[in-house]
């Protein structure tokens, strides 16, 4: 849970910037990636992303939506954009809408109390699982991975060094 702004705006920074370089990272032909026909593909958990931070509205914050168009969701680089630009939208929002107090109050969430500074823990912690989750798709779909919390088997390579396999 979150207590203050400014320590939301730190992490949150942090992991928007490594949630975009993974949405960078893919290709238009990458997006239909998919472990199996009843799972998401790379490019719907890409929307998912891009999608699901507008829910915050909901608990009272107001920025614009993402684009909801098919052209969107086809396009790598339109899914990289709208991420960037929702990713933002969200820290000003919460920058400029909601202080400190406003993190300790409660709201009821599908039946459940939830805090606001606890809905954002998740919604930062939801970007994570699934990077997580495109990561594996993007392997499959033969793209480079980006380095997010430590380098990677192919930055490994790069460098002339022995991987950790």
């Amino acid at each position: 849970m979150f207590t203050s702004i400014k320590d939301f705006a730190a992490e949150w920074t942090n992991e928007a910037e490594m949630t975009q370089k993974i949405m960078n990272a893919l290709t238009d032909e990458s997006l239909g990636q998919a472990i199996t026909d009843k799972h998401r593909t790379l490019g719907g958990l890409a929307w998912h992303l891009v999608e699901s931070v507008h829910y915050m509205t909901s608990l009272g914050l107001a920025f614009d939506a993402p684009d909801n168009s098919d052209a969107v969701k086809k396009s790598a680089a339109a899914l990289a954009g709208q991420y960037e630009r929702v990713s933002r939208a969200i820290l000003q929002a919460v920058e400029t809408q909601w202080t400190d107090a406003k993190l300790l109050e409660t709201q009821t969430i599908a039946g459940q109390e939830w805090n606001n500074g606890g809905s954002l823990r998740f919604t930062l912690m939801h970007q994570a699982h699934h990077r997580g989750q495109m990561t594996v798709l993007m392997r499959q779909a033969g793209l480079k991975l980006p380095d997010l919390y430590g380098p990677t088997y192919d930055s490994w390579v790069e460098q002339g060094l022995e991987p950790l396999a």
